[in-house]
């Protein structure tokens, strides 16, 4: 055993919860991914203490993975720790009209729990397949919301180590982004403000989301959700569809003919083929349209022929 190894067995005691050279396209929507040098399940903050110390020690690269949406993974894998919060960070309490949540808890999750207790403002959340934390993050949203409108304060835990309690303003939320994008900080809890509602009224609300995100977008095939933010005052798939991009193919990934903003994976689809489409329909619709796109969808690894 690594002495690598043997630290991790010292800090994670469950060696069930640590993978070797696990294939992270088991664990992404895309379907798509080389092996992660570690994938482990964390359960507690001091587990994830001591992970990030070790990281810091050893110069090993941290990677925090949520529901595998959003996201994709090159056929080299990633080098060091990739995590994965689970145990205590799935945690969902309610107090009057407030809600703290775990950065580990699944979005629709923290929607239908909210629904049954009568409180409003995140109904969105039901057709978002990702975690609170990383949802804050990117400043998740959808149907015309997004969490920059709920989040009252973010617990994060930076790579040194240091517990931090943010307001909405430290984290800095924009659309589709944060300050807290390409910086070390990994959200452990969120305090939410909703309001209450009719529970009959919010159920209706999530119905409709959720038959809405069926009518329009291909859940037959493995994807990573939308690839493009939408340009200011227009939309990445209009334009793309309007290029004549819908049903362009690179390999086995395929521009949706369902939804021209997402790029689905047919069977056998690689990295490589994605990022390359990427990067076709960005220059034709910038040539077409004089729009330059910007990726949506995070990126993992080797990405020679793509520049977000």
């Amino acid at each position: 055993m690594s002495p690598i190894a043997e630290r991790l067995r010292s800090i994670i005691r469950d060696p069930g919860r640590i993978r070797r050279d696990e294939p992270l396209k088991r664990h992404t929507t895309f379907r798509i991914g080389g092996p992660a040098d570690y994938l482990i399940q964390v359960a507690n903050r001091q587990e994830l203490s001591g992970l990030l110390r070790l990281a810091g020690e050893e110069s090993l690269p941290v990677y925090i993975l949520g529901k595998g949406s959003n996201l994709l993974v090159s056929h080299e894998g990633v080098r060091g720790l990739v995590l994965s919060l689970t145990g205590e960070f799935g945690h969902l309490a309610l107090e009057g009209s407030t809600v703290r949540v775990g950065g580990g808890c699944s979005l629709p999750k923290l929607a239908h729990q909210a629904r049954k207790f009568g409180l409003g403002g995140i109904e969105f959340a039901c057709a978002i397949p990702g975690t609170v934390g990383a949802g804050v993050v990117i400043n998740a949203g959808a149907h015309g919301g997004d969490l920059a409108q709920v989040v009252k304060e973010a617990t994060v835990i930076w790579g040194d180590g240091r517990l931090e309690r943010l307001s909405p303003h430290e984290i800095g939320f924009g659309y589709r982004s944060s300050r807290l994008q390409g910086t070390s900080a990994i959200v452990v809890e969120v305090v939410m403000a909703l309001h209450p509602a009719g529970p009959a009224e919010m159920q209706e609300a999530m119905r409709h989301h959720l038959e809405r995100r069926r009518a329009t977008q291909p859940l037959r095939y493995p994807n990573a959700g939308s690839v493009f933010k939408n340009p200011p005052g227009d939309h990445a798939g209009r334009l793309i569809e309007q290029a004549g991009l819908k049903g362009a193919r690179e390999g086995d990934a395929q521009v949706s003919a369902k939804h021209a903003n997402f790029i689905v994976n047919l069977g056998q689809a690689t990295a490589k083929d994605v990022l390359t489409l990427m990067d076709r329909v960005r220059s034709t619709v910038q040539q077409r349209f004089g729009v330059l796109l910007e990726a949506e969808v995070k990126i993992w690894g080797q990405s020679p022929c793509f520049l977000p």
